[in-house]
């Protein structure tokens, strides 16, 4: 008998409160990397009712208006009415910033040089301000080689937030959160079993005042408006998925605490990097731990983990194993990787010894030239200012309309000739 199982992962909106920490660590970081591409930044954000707390430590030339920048990015959201309890016009703005600790001097005078075009000496002095393991991971359940949750999870919450930001569904609020338990039969996506989504909403709509009514038009609202929509993108791939809209029935739940007017910063407190699996994979494949929003590209729990889903995906997009876990360990002062580690679930067409190979000969994970190859320091400025904000959200991962390098496939032809020699 096949071995059936449900997998679950959740996403929320931009408009929760950690959510609202990341973007506007993310701000701040294209703020100052737009302006200096040689800052170093480490920013952390707290919110309450009514309060933004940064803390952490920036060296930069760059000069930046924090507070108007803190304002424009909740604006951005969507909290603009001080009735809720948290507002771009009335929030305060605190500030506990320091420059970044002499300890990290080797690092900061090794990168301080364009990160262009860089020697091989140089690529070597350019080292680890930490040790850490970091993964990466792609599978072939969706078109963008992530797995089909937390896929399913982040497109269902961005259209949540588009029907807030269109007008469209107008009682809807900020915060927000998404779940979606997907069937699997050997490993293999079959079928959903229950989608779930929680959105913070105004006490009434329109004439509606009876909560059980309100409840009763969100639930039908979000199915036709937030749902519906996303199901009916699924397309056959192969032998994989086969799921045409029509034809699904999944359970679906719409705030089952019975009512959620009360939301964002002034129903919970909020913190940078507190959504760290949202922010990768929604659980189907490890993590080391490190967040990712606030802080500069020389942080490899930041910018390895990009190169490690760069490599995971290439060989999954290759046709070298249907689902590819890369495991990458750094130790602090060495620029080369301490290890390598693929692992494919027993979907690898070739041995796994042949894909560290294949990793070691044609990806170079040393930390300078992870932030060379991905241009990761001057991304902001070559895009007007915005980048990494715009990963705040929504997974950092299989963002096919955002052209991050990380998510290109432009290895596939090289590794395939690779490994037939």
């Amino acid at each position: 008998m096949p071995r059936r199982y449900l997998f679950t992962s959740e996403s929320v909106t931009e408009g929760h409160p950690d959510k609202i920490c990341d973007r506007i660590s993310d701000a701040i970081l294209d703020a100052l990397l737009s302006v200096d591409p040689n800052s170093r930044v480490a920013v952390e954000v707290v919110v309450n009712t009514g309060l933004v707390l940064i803390i952490g430590n920036i060296t930069s030339k760059a000069t930046l208006n924090y507070t108007d920048l803190v304002r424009k990015t909740i604006a951005e959201i969507g909290y603009t009415d001080a009735k809720n309890g948290f507002s771009a016009d009335s929030c305060a703005v605190l500030l506990g910033l320091d420059q970044q600790f002499p300890e990290t001097d080797r690092r900061i005078k090794a990168t301080s040089q364009s990160q262009q075009n860089l020697s091989q000496e140089q690529l070597n002095q350019i080292v680890p301000s930490s040790s850490a393991v970091i993964f990466g991971f792609a599978c072939n359940e969706t078109p963008e080689l992530m797995p089909l949750p937390i896929s399913l999870a982040h497109q269902i919450a961005q259209q949540l937030a588009l029907l807030r930001h269109s007008g469209q569904l107008p009682y809807l609020r900020p915060d927000g959160k998404t779940q979606v338990s997907v069937i699997y039969e050997d490993g293999k996506p079959v079928g959903i079993d229950t989608i779930l989504i929680s959105t913070q909403h105004t006490e009434t709509i329109g004439a509606i005042t009876d909560n059980n009514a309100v409840q009763a038009k969100i639930k039908t609202d979000l199915w036709e408006a937030a749902v519906k929509p996303v199901l009916a993108k699924m397309e056959m791939a192969g032998d994989r998925l086969v799921l045409p809209s029509a034809d699904l029935n999944p359970k679906f739940i719409t705030n089952p605490t019975g009512k959620f007017v009360i939301g964002g910063p002034r129903g919970d407190a909020g913190l940078t990097g507190r959504k760290i699996i949202v922010d990768t994979y929604g659980g189907s494949a490890r993590h080391g731990g490190g967040a990712f929003s606030g802080q500069d590209p020389t942080r490899i729990s930041r910018s390895a983990a990009y190169a490690c889903r760069y490599v995971a995906k290439n060989l999954v997009a290759a046709g070298l194993a249907e689902r590819c876990e890369i495991q990458v360990s750094y130790a602090f002062g060495v620029a080369t990787p301490v290890d390598i580690m693929v692992e494919t679930f027993g979907t690898a067409k070739v041995d796994r010894e042949i894909l560290v190979q294949l990793v070691q000969k044609h990806f170079d994970l040393r930390p300078a030239a992870i932030i060379q190859n991905f241009n990761l320091c001057y991304l902001p400025g070559d895009r007007g200012g915005r980048f990494y904000q715009n990963l705040a959200a929504y997974g950092h991962f299989g963002r096919t309309n955002l052209d991050l390098p990380w998510e290109r496939t432009d290895r596939v032809d090289l590794l395939v000739s690779s490994q037939k020699e």
